[in-house]
C-alpha cells in the first residue's frame, strides 16, 4: 500500500533532524527515511550546480527505497536546488523548506527582523527575491560562517561557539530586532544558547512546525496519509560517523552507515 510507504527528508548532515521530530511529532504513524549527508557537508559554501547534484543524488537514493513524499530538509538546497528538483522529480511530492520571513513579518512588532542563515541560503536568488518581496519591513541578514561545521562535529556548546554565535547576534541585536529567523535546519539545536546571548523579548522562529504542517496537507490532499494505527519506524543513513547523529535521534531509530 503506497501511503504506508516512507517519508523521504535529506539535508547536508544532521541539521534536518530537527525537521524530522517536527514531523514525527504531527505525524508519528509515517515510517521515516532520513539521509544524512555529512560528508558533504556544508552545502553552504557550495556552488549551486554542486548543491543541484548532490540533492539529485539524495532523491535518487530515497526514490530507490520507495518514499512516497521527499522532504528537502536544508535551507540551503532548498533555496539554490527546489525549481529544478521540481521540474525532474515531477512525479512525486516535494517540500522545500525556507527561512520564516512570513511568519517573523506577521509577529514583528517593529519591522526589524534579523536571519542568521548560510552562505549558500543567502546568496541564492530565491532568498533574495523573497527579501524584496517584504518591503514593510527591514532585514538584517547575517551568514554563520562555520556554524553548522561545529555542529556536525559535536561541539555545539564549545567556547567557539559561543563566541561565533555572539559576534553574529549583536550587530543585529543593536539594531533592534525584534524577531530572529533561525534559516538552516542545523539552527534550532543553537536555539537554547542563543537565548542566553540576545533580550529576552527576541522572538526565536524556525521553520519546523510549518513544514510538518505542510507535509501532512500534502500527504491528505495527494491522499498518501498512513491508515497505519502503529508508531512508524525511523531509518536515519549517514555517510559518515553515526555517533554524532545518534545524539540528535530517538534511542529506539534504525541507525546506519551507508555510502551514498
Amino acid at each position: 500500500m503506497r501511503n504506508r510507504q516512507p517519508i523521504g527528508l535529506f539535508d547536508s548532515g544532521i541539521g534536518g533532524t530537527s525537521i524530522w521530530k517536527e514531523i514525527h511529532t504531527l505525524l508519528p504513524n509515517e515510517n521515516t527515511i532520513y539521509l544524512a549527508d555529512s560528508l558533504n557537508a556544508p552545502y553552504g559554501q557550495r556552488s549551486k550546480d554542486e548543491i543541484i547534484s548532490l540533492c539529485f543524488k539524495n532523491i535518487d537514493l530515497l526514490i530507490q527505497k520507495n518514499c512516497k513524499l521527499i522532504v528537502v530538509a536544508c535551507n540551503t538546497a532548498t533555496t539554490n536546488a527546489i525549481n529544478e528538483i521540481r521540474e525532474y522529480y515531477n512525479s512525486i511530492p516535494i517540500i522545500g523548506i525556507e527561512p520564516a520571513i512570513k511568519p517573523a513579518a506577521s509577529l514583528t512588532k517593529n519591522s526589524k527582523i534579523g536571519i542568521l542563515a548560510t552562505k549558500g541560503t543567502i546568496s541564492s536568488d530565491l532568498f533574495a527575491s523573497k527579501v524584496k518581496s517584504y518591503t514593510n519591513v527591514t532585514i538584517y541578514e547575517q551568514i554563520g560562517y562555520n556554524l553548522v561545521q561545529l555542529i556536525e562535529t559535536g561541539q555545539i556548546n564549545s567556547p567557539q561557539m559561543i563566541e561565533l554565535l555572539n559576534s553574529y547576534l549583536q550587530p543585529m541585536v543593536q539594531k533592534g530586532i525584534d524577531t530572529l529567523v533561525l534559516g538552516c535546519t542545523h539552527y534550532p539545536y543553537l536555539k537554547p544558547i542563543i537565548e542566553t546571548l540576545i533580550p529576552k523579548s527576541i522572538i526565536i522562529i524556525d521553520s519546523g512546525k510549518a513544514v510538518a504542517k505542510q507535509t501532512k496537507h500534502i500527504l491528505l490532499e495527494s491522499e498518501l496519509l498512513s491508515d497505519s494505527t502503529n508508531i512508524g519506524t525511523s531509518t536515519f543513513y549517514t555517510n559518515t560517523n553515526p555517533e554524532i547523529l545518534k545524539t540528535f535521534t530517538p534511542s529506539d531509530s534504525i541507525i546506519e552507515f551507508l555510502d551514498f
